[in-house]
């Protein structure tokens, strides 16, 4: 889902990002490096700007919003296309360590009709200059993982609102870095959870909003993908995805099932994530598929790996509420995002997609979910059908798109907020504490402060 470079860890000035460059992101990297219970403390209350804010933040609205795009590898050149479509949107610069990245999309920018951008293709902190010398409304960054932090912190810290592929960080300090900065630059930081736009589950949580599985009590999720020819890849996610495999060990990747169900859930919006219990098997994946594919001799025959193949995890909610999301991603297996949500009344189970509620259709037996279509697909689909659907994930990344492009010129509050960019992804660094503790529960940071209790609960949005 991310971009083309790898690199620098995350340091809150300028001067520190490009000092840390050669570091990482944070303890997670360095085997056998695990946080204190006083540690532990002091983050979960560690904010240094007072409460949160008693509203969701939004900024002053603008007709037109001014981007400065970091990392056009895959999923950056699908976001680039896809905001060169939306109205209000000029493409001011565009930053990538690969010159060839940044210039095919120059060619992008100017065949839709805008102004020739500026290209920062300097290296790996060059959009700490992109930063510096633009003035820009949003910097939108599809990079490696480590590079998401560093990125978000120099955009809002130079006056920018900052969007990132997912996940936004993957240390709790991060994650706290997020907020705070967020906080105190009065900027929206924007995780671009693109599963969240996805048909089905925007169905079901037009379900959910009408009361069709009764209460909420019980979610499922999670991230099933053969990605072992993508890791040994000489390109692309290949160039780093599989370093992280090698030190960490827990659910490295959850916010694509995890983030429908919490929305189903209200979470920072009603409730929120309280602990996780974390296990993961053995790892044998990747290791059988560098012996299957790559000769005697070959580096990657040798190379050896922490991620087990297998991470289920279990959240328990602050109201009672139980949510599993898994993570597997080095064996062979058709892929799956699991996406189940259940009440009181009945319950949506997708791959296939099926519903069965009491009362409706046949007592005991799954109904097709196309038969729900009709009456509760959800609006924004309903108005924006196929929008986007040609570049991939079948229209979900141009509604993310399209949606935060909309938010900010009309001076909304975003779909996504910073506290739940920094709460789901917490999930990466928790998981790995609970995984080293013999499968411990680890809580979560409240980064709302309490504010989870009172925030208003996402409305069923149109186009």
């Amino acid at each position: 889902m991310d971009g083309t470079h790898e690199g620098a860890g995350s340091g809150w000035d300028r001067r520190s990002l490009i000092k840390l460059g050669a570091l990482g992101a944070g303890a997670a990297l360095i085997p056998g490096c695990r946080t204190t219970e006083g540690q532990e403390a002091e983050r979960a209350t560690r904010p240094s700007q007072g409460p949160a804010p008693a509203t969701p933040f939004s900024s002053e609205p603008r007709d037109t919003v001014r981007i400065g795009f970091v990392g056009i590898g895959g999923m950056g050149s699908v976001h680039v296309r896809n905001l060169l479509d939306i109205e209000g949107v000029e493409m001011v610069a565009l930053c990538d360590v690969r010159p060839e990245h940044a210039e095919r999309a120059r060619e992008w920018v100017i065949e839709a009709g805008q102004p020739e951008p500026t290209l920062y293709t300097r290296g790996e902190t060059d959009y700490l200059r992109m930063c510096d010398e633009q003035e820009l409304d949003l910097v939108y960054t599809a990079t490696p993982w480590r590079w998401h932090v560093p990125v978000c912190v120099a955009a809002m810290e130079t006056g920018s609102h900052a969007a990132t592929e997912v996940p936004a960080a993957y240390t709790l300090d991060d994650c706290w870095k997020l907020v705070e900065t967020a906080e105190a630059q009065n900027a929206h930081c924007v995780m671009m959870e693109n599963v969240n736009y996805g048909r089905s589950e925007m169905m079901v949580f037009n379900m959910v909003r009408q009361g069709v599985f009764g209460e909420v009590l019980h979610g499922e999720g999670g991230y099933l993908h053969d990605l072992r020819g993508i890791k040994f890849s000489d390109s692309g996610e290949g160039l780093w995805r599989r370093e992280h495999a090698k030190t960490r060990n827990g659910n490295l990747y959850p916010t694509h099932g995890l983030g429908p169900i919490a929305n189903c859930m209200d979470i920072n919006r009603g409730d929120r994530f309280e602990y996780v219990v974390s296990m993961s098997g053995p790892s044998r994946g990747l290791q059988a598929y560098a012996r299957e594919h790559f000769p005697e001799g070959a580096p990657e025959r040798s190379e050896t790996f922490t991620l087990g193949d297998v991470n289920v995890s279990l959240i328990m909610t602050a109201t009672g509420r139980t949510i599993y999301v898994s993570h597997d991603t080095n064996l062979p297996r058709p892929y799956s995002r699991i996406h189940m949500v259940q009440g009181t009344q009945g319950l949506f189970q997708g791959y296939p997609n099926r519903v069965y509620v009491e009362g409706r259709g046949e007592h005991d037996q799954w109904a097709d979910a196309e038969t729900y279509a009709a009456e509760f697909e959800h609006p924004l689909w309903v108005e924006m059908a196929g929008a986007g659907a040609d570049r991939g994930h079948g229209s979900m990344d141009y509604l993310e798109d399209y949606r935060l492009i909309k938010c900010l010129r009309e001076g909304l509050p975003t779909d996504m907020n910073v506290y739940d960019a920094a709460s789901m992804s917490a999930v990466c660094a928790l998981s790995e504490e609970s995984v080293s503790n013999n499968s411990q529960p680890a809580n979560f940071p409240d980064f709302t402060r309490g504010r989870w209790e009172s925030w208003p609960k996402l409305d069923v949005v149109t186009a």
